[in-house]
């Protein structure tokens, strides 16, 4: 059974929340640590072709997820490139950084949105509610990455999370 993601939007803040049932810990390390990333990061069907994590304060993860699925139609063999700056890390409690739009040599796409992102992990009795709040520049550009499937991609790729900590555990 999926599990349902919540999502609501304040002003110009995409927020999505969600309960894994798997120990916080080992959610903070699925969204830490290159090896875990590798294994369940981008929507099923997407394979994580490059990841270059730094995960402190000011480091950067660069990475790329390409669709893989030939039943994807037009999707197939697309490529994906993004960008995270790191600004705060508070282990295993709270993530901080800017998420861009990149290309394969880390360039920022400028014409895309970028976003402030913040993510809260909860421990619940053993599970982990993670809440992730993006705050855009403008209300637009919140609604440009709604209208580009945000919301359904991040649930497809918290549903491969799910998937992995199910498999780790």
């Amino acid at each position: 059974m999926a599990k349902k993601m919540v999502t609501r939007t304040e002003g110009r803040e995409l927020i999505m929340e969600r309960v894994f049932d798997a120990p916080r810990d080992l959610v903070f390390q699925a969204f830490t640590k290159e090896e875990h990333l590798k294994q369940w990061w981008g929507p099923k069907g997407w394979s994580l072709t490059y990841c270059d994590l730094d995960f402190r304060p000011d480091g950067v993860w660069h990475y790329c997820m390409k669709c893989v699925d030939e039943s994807q139609g037009d999707f197939f063999g697309m490529e994906s490139w993004g960008k995270a700056v790191y600004a705060e890390i508070v282990e295993g409690e709270k993530i901080v950084y800017t998420d861009y739009f990149s290309d394969a040599e880390g360039s920022i796409n400028t014409d895309m949105p970028a976003a402030t992102v913040t993510m809260i992990f909860l421990e619940q009795g053993g599970k982990t509610k993670l809440i992730n709040r993006s705050e855009y520049p403008t209300i637009e550009a919140l609604q440009q990455v709604i209208d580009m499937g945000v919301e359904e991609g991040t649930s497809l790729t918290f549903d491969c999370l799910d998937e992995y900590l199910e498999a780790t555990r």
